[in-house]
This record gives structure tokens, sequence and C-alpha cells, in this order.
């Protein structure tokens, strides 16, 4: 595990690149599948990182509390070193009720996590319906725990949504998320 600290090359405003991802219901995922929400947040985790299972029940709830916002899971890990964040692996944790979000998507080209500029796991992105467009509203971390056996007294995400849900801007500064490095390819 290499601890790492996330630093995303969108600026808050900027438009969420889109991408077509095979979730664990073996459907495409692309921005538009959310379309009907008006918040959507995007974090990319994995299955196997103490930091993004630590996180795992606060995402289930956000999921469940907020009807307007898509809770999306996006799983970089497409390396044939980490069998544990495998796509069987992540079917297997939906199934089990381990992960309730709203989609658990495989990004196995890690395209996405790149055009994201994701680089850890947790490493949440907020964004906000503008029209057609998401763009981005918050980009940080979910909650002020910075280790997994820290239990979390401030819920940033939470704030974050109920900000853009009432159609205002997220007053929050953006906090570095803490995590696992996302599991990189050797190109």
């Amino acid at each position: 595990m290499v601890l790492r600290e996330s630093d995303s090359e969108l600026d808050r405003g900027a438009s969420a690149p889109d991408f077509a991802l095979t979730g664990t219901d073996g459907e495409t995922y692309s921005l538009d599948s959310f379309a009907d929400h008006d918040a959507l947040l995007v974090v990319f985790t994995c299955n196997h990182c103490p930091y993004a299972k630590a996180k795992f029940a606060f995402l289930n709830e956000l999921a469940a509390d907020y009807d307007d916002c898509a809770v999306v899971g996006i799983n970089p890990n497409a390396n044939p070193e980490y069998p544990d964040d495998d796509f069987d692996s992540m079917v297997a944790l939906v199934d089990d009720g381990t992960i309730a979000y709203d989609a658990y998507l495989y990004d196995e080209t890690q395209d996405v996590a790149r055009a994201y500029g994701a680089v850890c796991t947790p490493d949440p992105f907020l964004f906000a319906r503008d029209g057609d467009e998401w763009t981005l509203a918050y980009h940080g971390r979910l909650d002020d725990a910075l280790d997994p056996e820290t239990e979390p007294t401030e819920f940033y995400a939470r704030e974050a949504i109920e900000s853009v849900l009432a159609g205002d801007r997220v007053d929050l500064p953006d906090r570095p998320s803490r995590g696992c490095s996302i599991k990189w390819v050797a190109a």
C-alpha cells in the first residue's frame, strides 16, 4: 500500500469528463445515465484498500439518503497484481450488500481515472447539474477521518451534497483525500 493524497487536474466549475463503463449489473453507464439527478458524487475507489473500505458504509448512507444525488463508485484498479480488485470481486461486494451505491463501475483501461486526475482510493468528485452538463462543485475528503481506524466527526461530502441540492455554492475548501495509490498498469 502506498499512501497518496489527491490533487486533481479538475478545478471547480470544470466539466466532468464523460465515460462509458461497465457496472456490476452488466449495464454500460455514462454521465447521461445519471441525468435525472441534480448532483453526482463520483468516487474512485476499490475493493481492497483499507481507506476505501472504511468509507463503504458512509457512501451507502449517502446513496440511501439523497434521491437527487447519484453515488457512483469507479474502480480503476484493473491490475492483475491486485486480484481482490477484479470485476468478479466487485460484483460479489454488491451482491452481498457491502456496496449499495447507485452504480459500481469498472475502469478497465484506467482512462477515466486519468481523465479525472484521480490518484488514490477513495478520491471523491462532486458534480452539480448545470443544464446538460455536470460541473465540479467539490473535490476532496468525504469526512474528517484521515485514517481507516478513526471515527469521523465532520461529514464534508454530506455538507457539499446538501449545498448542491439547495442550489448553493459549496463553501468547503477542497481538502485532499487520502488513501491507497491507484494501482496503475505499466504502459
